[in-house]
């Protein structure tokens, strides 16, 4: 009865087990955050039975996430910002794959304001949080523009949409996933401004592992990124079949509108035009470090190469060519 009480108390901490027929002890592949439409492949991976191993899925909202991933011996999903800082700090791990290859956050405004491109933010009032990965983008963004950062007003804590409406910022920097759906009564038209369509591009949501882990059972982590890589050609193959798989996982179901909806939106972040599935590139990474270094957010005592690693990606796929067929997922359904 204790233990039933505490998973009411705290959902998402639940883990969602792969069938498996081992007995061996599992590697756990913790998520940040709770169960959402950003970590649909592990999910899909995980509850179609994708991964060979015995691999233990659960949500672990942390705030020292990255350590906690290392601490455990775990392989993890957090954003490329988060992962970096952290290595910067001396936390034992490696990124492996990006989930999300680019970031999910954009700035928003109404579509009756006319601010359109990054320039009209000139003069305005911005929502957004502090040293967050929206944050750093903007700036960046700015920067490369040779606009005046100067010339804005950034307003701490005021990101919501809801502050938005209220017209307490003209603009907030938000990710894509959290804006309101067509459906809800929250909607209202907005327009939207990508940094990646301005020369920001960097990893997204990474899965990286701990160095014990890498190093003791690498095996393990071709085994994650292979399933989490036909999780994600599941979830995008056919949203009839995939979305109710998504939606009943764990003990509190998702809703499967709003999961689709947000699938949508996030789509080109997992499926780029031309690209693979978990694929990233030096250059990302490179961009990443310059603009953490310039919003002096830490410094890089532990270089690139020695952090991120493009072999185990390289491999899966050489020994996996169907992986990269796109015939799994190039329909829009």
């Amino acid at each position: 009865m204790a233990g039933t009480a505490l998973l009411l108390l705290h959902p998402d901490a639940a883990p969602v087990r792969a069938p498996t027929a081992s007995t061996a002890a599992a590697v756990k592949l913790l998520v940040e955050g709770p169960y959402s439409a950003r970590f649909a492949g592990e999910l899909a991976a995980s509850r179609q039975g994708f991964f060979s191993s015995r691999i233990e899925l659960a949500a672990q909202p942390d705030p020292d996430f990255v350590q906690t991933v290392a601490r455990q011996h775990a392989i993890g999903v957090t954003s490329g910002q988060k992962f970096l800082l952290a290595t910067w700090r001396g936390v034992p791990v490696t990124a492996f794959a990006a989930s999300f290859l680019d970031t999910s956050v954009a700035i928003f405004t109404l579509e009756s304001s006319g601010l359109r491109r990054p320039a009209d933010l000139v003069g305005k009032r911005v929502g957004y949080r502090r040293a967050s990965e929206g944050d750093v983008a903007f700036d960046a963004m700015m920067a490369q523009l040779g606009l005046p950062r100067s010339q804005i007003t950034k307003v701490p804590d005021r990101d919501s949409f809801d502050a938005l409406r209220a017209g307490e910022v003209d603009a907030i920097i938000a990710a894509i996933d959290e804006q309101p759906d067509p459906t809800s009564s929250a909607f209202v038209k907005l327009n939207v401004i990508k940094p990646q369509d301005y020369g920001i591009h960097v990893p997204g949501l990474v899965y990286f592992a701990s160095n014990a882990l890498v190093h003791e059972q690498p095996s393990m982590i071709a085994d994650v990124l292979q399933g989490v890589i036909r999780g994600w050609q599941f979830t995008y193959a056919d949203y009839a079949r995939s979305v109710p798989v998504l939606a009943g996982t764990g003990p509190v179901r998702l809703n499967s509108d709003r999961l689709r909806f947000e699938l949508q939106q996030q789509r080109p972040l997992v499926l780029p035009t031309g690209g693979r599935i978990g694929d990233y590139d030096e250059s990302r990474w490179r961009t990443l470090r310059d603009i953490l270094l310039f919003a002096k957010l830490g410094e890089e005592d532990v270089p690139l190469a020695q952090t991120v690693n493009y072999q185990f990606l390289r491999d899966v796929y050489r020994r996996s060519p169907d992986l990269a067929a796109p015939g799994a997922w190039s329909e829009e359904k």
